[in-house]
């Protein structure tokens, strides 16, 4: 599936992108704060293409106007998510290239996919969780019209292998319907 914003395309990772992959995600001011470590090689990131970013509803997000990804966006619904919620729930994940960041893309492909979770999927509420400190994570939720759920101390990143606290947010999909959109 192909999901379209005014700047961005979102569509499947492709084994091809793993070079244009692996110039954003081997930035240590990228991963580490979204919870995944940098990328090593562009091998390293062809991988991570075909065991994690193949994942149904994880899309590249793509400039129209260079045709490249440059991020990424992503539903994780049910057990699927980092956090127990039910299977008509979604968590949504996201990060964006250094060079890209300040310029509303992030927000402009997280507010398409709440259109398609809550429009096309019918899910009835979405989540998103940052990192306590990554104030631009939170300025996104913010921007999308999540609230604050509530805070998690001491909780392990296995991936970066280390303890933080993680600010949850959501927003329903009636509060999406009346206005937020």
């Amino acid at each position: 599936m192909i999901l379209e914003t005014e700047r961005l395309l979102l569509r499947p990772w492709e084994e091809n992108d793993a070079e244009e992959l692996y110039k954003y995600a081997k930035n240590p001011e990228v991963g580490p704060i979204a919870g995944w470590p940098p990328h090593t090689s562009v091998e390293n990131s062809r991988e991570i293409i075909k065991n994690v970013l193949s994942a149904e509803e994880t899309y590249a997000a793509v400039l129209k106007a260079t045709g490249k990804p440059v991020g990424c966006v992503g539903i994780m619904t049910g057990i699927d998510s980092n956090i127990k919620i039910s299977s008509d729930e979604g968590e949504i994940g996201y990060w964006l290239g250094v060079p890209y960041w300040g310029q509303g893309l992030i927000p402009e492909a997280v507010r398409e996919l709440m259109r398609h979770s809550f429009e096309d999927l019918r899910l009835l509420r979405l989540w998103c969780i940052y990192s306590e400190g990554n104030t631009k994570s939170k300025r996104v939720q913010e921007k999308c019209g999540f609230r604050y759920h509530h805070t998690e101390k001491d909780k392990l990143c296995p991936l970066m292998d280390d303890i933080r606290t993680e600010i949850v947010s959501c927003i329903t999909r009636e509060e999406w319907e009346n206005g937020i959109k």
